[in-house]
């Protein structure tokens, strides 16, 4: 197309036109621009009718197919926005959940080692109770008067028979010399075939009717003798402390 219109009184309005179609495409993206234009070798004939516009038209489908797709790309991003946010909240609560268990886990382990410790400690506890209740080694005593004497004394306290040492230790003296193995072969008794016998002199019946539970049933045993000797003393003059003869 020539650049230069020298045909008077039109080439102005070319010019004019061109502005517009170039306006058009620019402002609606999309134009179909016609133009007419007949020259001639020396004169150009152009009438204003001749030369048209083509006004840039959009049909209604393209109208709706274009909302369609802004619709489409809108409901794309917000679903792919709720996916987000679904699995974001996924992943919180699976922290959340496992934070959770974490902790019970934590006061679980906590509350089993306290029960532990204070099994320890009631272990410890029985232990020590059981160590303080040991009982006591047996008291033992000398194998000889004086031992005797002591044994038969404890053995009278826990019974509840009167006596004392020095009133246990006279009357042997007097009625044995302190021989456990003693015997009267000539007084009446021995007449009579029950003779005395042991520490304290004690006849047969008599070393058997006042005989102690927990002692020996052998008459000529010391402690035993001894035992069952206050124990009738006791039962006839009070103690063995009030026998200063033959009883």
């Amino acid at each position: 197309m020539p650049k230069n219109i020298t045909t008077p009184g039109h080439s102005p309005k070319l010019t004019k036109l061109h502005k517009l179609s170039i306006a058009g495409v620019a402002t609606l993206g999309a134009a179909t621009l016609a133009f007419s234009l007949v020259p001639d070798n020396s004169h150009t004939t152009t009438n204003d009718a001749a030369v048209s516009t083509a006004k840039v038209a959009y049909s209604d489908k393209q109208i709706k197919d274009v909302k369609a797709s802004v619709t489409d790309q809108l409901a794309g991003a917000d679903l792919k926005a709720q996916a987000v946010a679904a699995k974001k909240k996924a992943a919180d609560a699976a922290a959340a959940k496992k934070k959770a268990a974490e902790a019970a886990a934590a006061k679980k382990k906590a509350a089993a080692k306290k029960a532990a410790q204070a099994r320890t400690k009631a272990a410890a506890s029985r232990s020590s109770e059981r160590i303080k209740v040991q009982p006591v080694a047996a008291k033992t005593y000398a194998n000889n008067l004086d031992g005797w004497i002591r044994e038969s004394l404890d053995i009278m306290k826990s019974k509840g028979i009167p006596g004392s040492y020095n009133g246990l230790h006279r009357n042997i003296l007097r009625e044995s010399s302190g021989n456990p193995k003693a015997i009267n072969d000539w007084d009446i008794n021995a007449i009579n075939g029950i003779p005395s016998k042991g520490l304290l002199q004690v006849i047969p019946p008599t070393f058997t009717a006042y005989h102690v539970a927990g002692t020996s049933w052998n008459i000529y045993d010391p402690v035993a003798n001894i035992t069952a000797a206050a124990n009738y003393a006791a039962d006839k003059y009070g103690s063995m402390d009030n026998v200063n003869s033959a009883y």
